[in-house]
């Protein structure tokens, strides 16, 4: 007999708990914001409700499964089983951040403050999700199963993104590198604020501010699209610098590869600096679509 479904609440530290963490007790917390014309109420409320939404969910899973609860900063510690039902509490974010770590794993994602956040990951209320936590154990109900990207380095070591990924240098000076896009004969040398690649999901945040700025002339890919759009930052032209190649779009099975030219460069996901990699000089970076999805229930 296998085991019993778990349903596993993903979450993050509020802002009132850290406010409280950061100042030592609450009553501390209330007399600096006091001193500068605020109130903790805001905070409070935002507290209270995502406590609310958890607590409606955690009462809701049936007494036969089995249980879970992770912290945004300990995603990386936790092992995630496969029979797991992923139950994320928070802002579109969090549901980004969660991605990398599962492997085909249903994700339903709870909005806590409906109306606050875009809801474009985290769609139901903590009440419709705690009914369709049976169903999406029994597998009746449809996902979503959204594209993802994919960073390789040429020592083995990977990464995956739900929305983009992100290479440059680590204290955001000029990264300096060589880049070849796929049907591209010669890698061009640049120097810039570094590049993304992004994916269907991600073309709604970071790379939909640099496409309204520079009018990219293609369309985004849509989320379920095997595809993704790649931008270079602020391409800087030189003698020995070029901005011939600084946008574009990857179909399944292309990459766009990248070899560093600087002491150090970073590669992350999802804007999570602290899960990175790092790319040495002459080292060869490969992104392309990951052969990964998240499933997220619609």
């Amino acid at each position: 007999m296998g085991l019993a479904p778990r349903a596993v609440v993903v979450h993050r530290r509020s802002e009132l708990d850290e406010l409280v963490d950061r100042h030592g007790t609450r009553r501390a917390a209330e007399f600096f914001l006091r001193t500068r014309g605020r109130t903790l109420d805001a905070a409070q409320e935002r507290h209270d409700r995502q406590s609310d939404a958890i607590g409606t969910i955690s009462a809701a899973i049936p007494a036969d499964w089995r249980r879970g609860s992770v912290e945004r900063s300990d995603l990386d510690r936790f092992l995630f089983d496969p029979q797991d039902v992923l139950v994320v509490v928070g802002q579109d974010g969090l549901v980004a951040n969660l991605a990398k770590y599962l492997v085909g794993q249903p994700v339903i994602g709870v909005d806590p403050q409906p109306g606050v956040n875009p809801g474009v990951l985290v769609r139901h209320t903590a009440a419709r999700a705690a009914r369709l936590l049976p169903r999406v154990a029994a597998g009746t109900l449809a996902l979503e199963r959204r594209t993802m990207v994919r960073a390789s380095l040429d020592d083995g070591q990977e990464l995956v993104a739900l929305n983009e990924v992100f290479l440059g240098h680590p204290t955001h000076q000029s990264a300096r590198y060589r880049v070849q896009p796929p049907r591209v004969a010669e890698p061009e040398r640049q120097s810039s604020s570094g590049l993304i690649v992004t994916s269907g999901t991600g073309a709604t945040g970071w790379s939909a501010s640099i496409v309204a700025e520079r009018g990219a002339h293609f369309a985004l890919p849509t989320p379920e699209q095997v595809g993704a759009a790649w931008f270079v930052r602020e391409a800087w032209p030189s003698p020995v610098t070029g901005t011939a190649w600084t946008e574009g779009m990857l179909a399944g099975g292309d990459e766009l590869v990248v070899v560093g030219e600087s002491d150090a460069l970073v590669v992350f996901g999802d804007g999570l600096e602290s899960d990175r990699l790092m790319v040495g000089w002459g080292q060869e970076v490969r992104i392309g679509i990951a052969e990964r999805r998240l499933h997220l229930v619609r």
